[in-house]
């Protein structure tokens, strides 16, 4: 688990760059022993979720980040299978809504933040709004923010201005209890065109498959600098960024399900200890149990 935190993890990091990261990396470890260690790890996180609830101090926050087809929805269903649904809460954010334009770009996903006790999921998330924001800046006009009034006056101080905003939200979180990890599956080019191809030529996955992710895929180098910058500008101690490669999945699913257990562990969380009034009384209900 240390190699994946440590070979992966990145905070206040300078000059970043994609290209650094092997989208293929599996750090030794085997395919066929994937699905063994997966599920051993699944089982300590689901006992850290039970001591999480318990001790109702904390909230974590997974965010998940990626290309098209870079296998999100499928590593959240088997990274997260052993977690109790009760406790767990997960939002898919989708373009946002007339309502969300009427409110400041980071609203709803307060919204959808984790109560204390709880994990939640976001598939997607606020980086939109500096990813896909970035690589088509016209869609910044639909906010109406004052000062905006064409594409031209979104400038660098603009971009420079959100991050910041995302810095700050990220600090108060996590000074309330909130620990954040971000993902960022790292797929290959070839490897999303694979998975296209693979979503048309197979009936049952051709409902996944969008003519607009085509359209985004033109803009590959676009998001990739969009990608670099926001990491760069966002990675620190407190909410890093994890720089997962996505080519292969049952590694991608062993190192996300590996930081998670380490980010609860690191929580250094306790079972609540009743104190000795509430232990007499329990004593007395399991003497009148008893003796019914």
């Amino acid at each position: 688990m240390k190699d994946i935190i440590e070979h992966f993890r990145v905070t206040d990091v300078k000059n970043f760059s994609l290209k650094d990261y092997d989208t293929a990396e599996t750090l030794g470890y085997k395919k066929e022993n994937a699905e063994e260690i997966l599920q051993d790890i699944i089982k300590e996180i689901g006992v850290k979720q039970t001591e999480l609830y318990a001790y109702n101090r904390y909230a974590l926050l997974v965010i998940f980040q990626a290309m098209d087809a870079a296998g999100k929805d499928s590593a959240i269903a088997h990274s997260m299978s052993g977690i109790n649904p009760q406790g767990c809460q997960v939002y898919s954010f989708k373009q946002p809504s007339a309502q969300d334009y009427e409110h400041d770009f980071l609203w709803r996903h307060y919204l959808a933040l984790p109560e204390r006790g709880r994990i939640g999921i976001h598939n997607r998330s606020h980086y939109e709004n500096v990813l896909v924001t970035k690589v088509h800046p016209e869609l910044i006009l639909k906010e109406q923010l004052p000062g905006i009034k064409s594409v031209d006056d979104i400038d660098k101080d603009f971009w420079e201005d959100r991050y910041k905003s995302i810095r700050h939200f990220e600090k108060h979180l996590t000074r309330n209890g909130t620990c954040i990890i971000k993902f960022f599956l790292n797929v290959s080019k070839d490897e999303q065109k694979e998975r296209f191809l693979k979503r048309l030529d197979d009936p049952e996955k051709n409902w996944k498959f969008s003519a607009a992710d085509i359209t985004e895929r033109k803009y590959w180098k676009e998001y990739m600098k969009a990608y670099e910058d926001a990491i760069e500008a966002t990675a620190t101690h407190d909410a890093p960024w994890y720089i997962l490669p996505a080519d292969k999945k049952w590694f991608t699913r062993i190192a996300i399900s590996s930081v998670i257990l380490h980010t609860l562990k690191n929580m250094k969380m306790s079972y609540p200890t009743l104190p000795d009034s509430e232990k007499a009384k329990m004593e007395k209900v399991k003497d009148d149990l008893l003796n019914d």
